[in-house]
């Protein structure tokens, strides 16, 4: 592992640099899964070594479904980054979370269903607790953030994560409201499950663009909504991201710190060695062979 930085922002739709980082430099990772969706860009930001990564790539080239999670997040590691916010454009699925508003959520819904979503594989099996699926101590200091600089944020919720690139139908959107989910993105999912598996703290920063489209008296959602909603948001979440960083806590006592420590259960004379070596980053303070 190359310590470069211990937090990383992982930017969403409408979030492809954030000004204000000093020392900055671009690199290239190499990782045992492809490249990652850009050049990885380090920095200092209020004095806080950064890794910030778009998701998308420069210049939104890259649908959700074709997003490399495992060369981002593996990558991230890679640099010694500990803790990742994540940001991601949403629709809300609730009346009293507005367009524009920022929900931080605390429950997943998977709906993906193109995507791998996990490092491990046949000859070497290892099964994470997920029931949190974000850092709770994480989402926590990020709502105080928020609130400080007076956002209209959220606590709590669920973001039901679906394939995309297409928004929902009615149907659809109707019944993610029946089923009590909060928001609904396209990338939070598999990166909160990656992040868990490389024992990095992960919280999403979701910002809301549209009501989906449920809400009948509004206009349902088109791109022209989402981006002029969106370019709003990240002004907003370039603030939270600056007064959010000093706050973080450098020693974790979270359950993210340890999510390995008895998930690998595959006997040791079973493990596949080429797997093993390609794995190693994650998992070799457990695991030697």
């Amino acid at each position: 592992m190359v310590e470069e930085a211990k937090i990383g922002i992982i930017g969403g739709s409408g979030l492809y640099e954030i000004e204000g980082m000093e020392n900055v430099r671009e690199v290239r990772v190499d990782t045992p899964f492809g490249e990652p969706s850009d050049r990885i860009v380090l920095g200092r930001l209020e004095n806080v070594d950064c890794a910030f990564l778009p998701r998308h790539g420069r210049g939104h080239w890259i649908i959700p479904s074709g997003i490399n999670s495992r060369a981002n997040i593996y990558a991230l590691k890679k640099l010694g980054v500990e803790q990742i916010l994540a940001i991601s454009a949403c629709g809300s699925l609730r009346e009293e979370i507005r367009p524009r508003d920022i929900l931080i959520p605390d429950q997943l819904f998977d709906r993906t269903k193109m995507r791998p979503s996990s490092f491990f594989e046949n000859g070497l099996v290892g099964h994470i607790g997920f029931a949190h699926p974000f850092c709770r101590e994480l989402a926590r200091r990020i709502y105080q953030s928020a609130k400080s600089l007076n956002l209209p944020v959220h606590l709590g919720g669920t973001y039901v994560c679906i394939e995309g690139p297409q928004f929902s139908t009615k149907a659809e959107s109707a019944v993610n409201r029946i089923l009590g989910f909060s928001i609904i993105g396209m990338s939070a999912l598999p990166e909160a499950k990656l992040a868990r598996e490389a024992e990095i703290c992960y919280a999403t920063i979701g910002l809301v663009t549209d009501y989906d489209v449920w809400k009948e008296e509004e206009e349902h959602v088109t791109i022209d909504i989402v981006l002029e909603n969106m370019k709003a948001n990240v002004e907003h979440v370039k603030q939270l991201i600056k007064t959010v960083l000093p706050t973080l806590n450098r020693e974790r006592n979270c359950e993210c710190a340890t999510a390995l420590k008895y998930a690998i259960i595959t006997q040791k004379d079973k493990i596949n060695k080429h797997l093993y070596r390609k794995l190693q980053l994650l998992i070799g303070k457990y695991i030697s062979l």
